[in-house]
């Protein structure tokens, strides 16, 4: 059996080598060309109009290249609205959000830095979100995602003090009598912009169509990268439906497992990135077909239906959701909408997820506390080790006895020279003789590596965080230490935490090995984001000044080796 401190190695390496790989493994990735699949049709019920056909997934005339190509082409001023609340400034036609600035969320912690845009014309980088109507009958007159006429004058809408919601009202008529609604609404403190679109009938002959929301993006790929943050997050498009619940495409590989093809009902998308995110949510009684694709070098996701055919004289609605803005928890938590905290991308693993749901949900709890992030961090680590002080103290007492059996050991290791095998054998003895666990320290790392790992992902996604100070000169805790202060300091704890820990029987190799192991910890974690560093180093200040009362308290006195025979020599 390895060894306490063997089994350490080992653990110790592999977070490093995993850690390693996956910060320098390249984001960029060639695009993939889109493909044509197409999908069974399904049936939709709704109020008011006769069921139709949820629309097929084919490439060529879908929604989603009409959408680029409306985009592509320039909005007329007049058709362009400026909505202003006390978080959003949104800048949008009836079909389209074209700019979208998160008013409480600046780009750098500089005076005057303007607020993060996250929709935009950019033409190096478009970003916008789409909603119109297409038919599969070429004879059906539709609106598309620019047909939408703003109802009156009023072009610039702003919130006012007082005042708890705007509504931005649009219309699009055709000349066969069939008149499509569309009002916006945006409230106070959200960043949900709810869409509603009634349809009425007042022709002569029935109006076959169908509702689509997507959302487009010419993504930035980035390089992972130690030194940039966004580039830790996961960057990509994300949806969700009650069966197969969260999936997730990055965009180095957006089509690489095809397009999607799915019919949802109650779910919704997304793309997502560092700290914020875009999403439509459908009305979740209704049925739309997802898809993903390409077009014009832009990643889309979109949602296609529900399909309706209004009779005439009568008339159907249809709502959604759109989000544009932070992964606040709270806030998201507000829309009551399944699986719409996944968002908050703390692992692709469901389990890893809830691990790190409920460790935000205690920082946030301490936060509210102490009301600073980075204390609330340092009240996060102790309220871990009062939980887990069973399972560590068993693990100090079990090092405070090796220590003091630690003359024993290495006469065993100079009786039996290079017979590793009888070694073992009788060193085993011995603790089982002395009624000590080699394996006792193992259980607690084992806990709390996945609590590293989740909290190192909290600790990354959560914008609540971002830009967050601590004190004196750790004023983001979401970025790496400037001065390099906490890994030192990290280096020190870990350093001297070695000096402590017993290791018997451990051959030169690995006590060379074992004296690297600080400063190659140190040197990684010298860019990781110094709330993280700050948590490592209260942890491992909190452990050492436990190990050091514990080997004080149960250690006693070495025991000294007995009389034994000459060491073995080889013939």
């Amino acid at each position: 059996m390895n060894q306490t401190r063997v089994f350490l190695i080992f653990a110790w390496l592999m977070v490093a080598v995993l850690l390693w790989m996956e910060w320098s493994r390249e984001k960029a990735a060639p695009t993939p060309a889109p493909t044509t699949t197409s999908a069974p049709a399904a049936a939709q019920s709704v109020p008011g109009a006769t069921p139709g056909a949820i629309p097929s997934a084919q490439v060529p005339g879908a929604p989603g290249q009409a959408a680029v190509q409306a985009q592509a082409s320039a909005t007329p001023a007049s058709q362009r609205v400026t909505v202003t609340t006390d978080v959003l400034r949104l800048v949008l036609d009836g079909g389209r959000v074209l700019d979208a600035e998160l008013l409480q969320f600046p780009q750098t912690k500089d005076e005057g830095s303007p607020p993060v845009r996250l929709l935009t014309e950019d033409p190096a980088h478009p970003y916008s979100a789409i909603s119109g109507w297409a038919s599969e009958d070429k004879n059906t007159p539709v609106p598309g995602a620019d047909g939408f006429k703003l109802v009156g004058d009023t072009q610039d809408f702003v919130l006012a003090k007082g005042q708890n919601e705007l509504q931005i009202p649009f219309v699009w008529t055709a000349d066969n009598g069939v008149t499509i609604k569309r009002t916006l609404t945006v409230s106070r403190n959200e960043y949900a912009v709810r869409f509603k679109d009634e349809v009425s009938n007042t022709g002569t002959a029935p109006w076959n169509g169908y509702v689509y929301r997507t959302l487009d993006r010419t993504p930035t790929i980035l390089s992972r990268s130690m030194t940039n943050p966004d580039s830790f997050s996961f960057n990509g498009a994300t949806w969700y439906d009650n069966d197969k619940k969260y999936q997730r495409r990055a965009f180095k590989d957006y089509l690489e497992d095809g397009t999607l093809n799915q019919n949802i009902t109650g779910g919704w998308l997304a793309m997502l990135q560092h700290h914020f995110f875009t999403a439509w949510i459908p009305q979740k009684d209704q049925t739309a077909h997802y898809v993903l694709s390409q077009v014009a070098g832009r990643d889309l996701i979109e949602a296609r239906g529900p399909a309706f055919t209004v009779a005439p004289g009568q008339s159907t609605s249809t709502e959604a959701r759109l989000w544009v803005g932070p992964k606040l928890v709270n806030l998201i938590a507000k829309e009551d909408v399944p699986g719409l905290d996944r968002v908050v991308d703390y692992s692709r693993f469901s389990m890893m997820a809830v691990i790190g749901q409920g460790l935000f949900w205690v920082l946030n709890q301490v936060h509210k506390l102490v009301g600073n992030w980075g204390w609330a961090i340092v009240g996060l680590v102790v309220l871990l080790k009062l939980v887990l002080y069973p399972l560590s103290a068993t693990q100090y007492k079990s090092g405070a006895k090796m220590r003091r059996f630690q003359p024993r050991i290495a006469q065993l290791k100079e009786r039996y020279g290079d017979d590793r095998q009888k070694f073992q054998t009788a060193m085993m003895e011995l603790y089982k003789k002395e009624k000590i666990n080699p394996m006792g320290g193992c259980l607690p790392i084992l806990i709390q590596m996945p609590i590293f790992f989740a909290l190192y992902w909290v600790l990354v996604e959560s914008v609540e965080l971002r830009q967050a100070p601590w004190f004196g000169w750790i004023q983001d805790l979401t970025a790496r230490d400037p001065y390099f202060i906490l890994p030192v300091i990290n280096v020190a704890v870990m350093w001297f935490t070695q000096k402590l820990t017993p290791a018997p029987g451990m051959d030169p190799m690995q006590q060379k090995m074992m004296q690297f192991m600080p400063l190659v910890f140190g040197v990684m974690m010298a860019f990781m984001p110094s709330g993280l560093v700050l948590y490592w180093v209260v942890n491992g200040g909190l452990g050492l000044l436990q190990q050091w009362w514990m080997t004080k308290r149960h250690g006693g006195e070495p025991v000294a080796a007995t009389t034994a025979p000459a060491p073995v020599k080889k013939k």
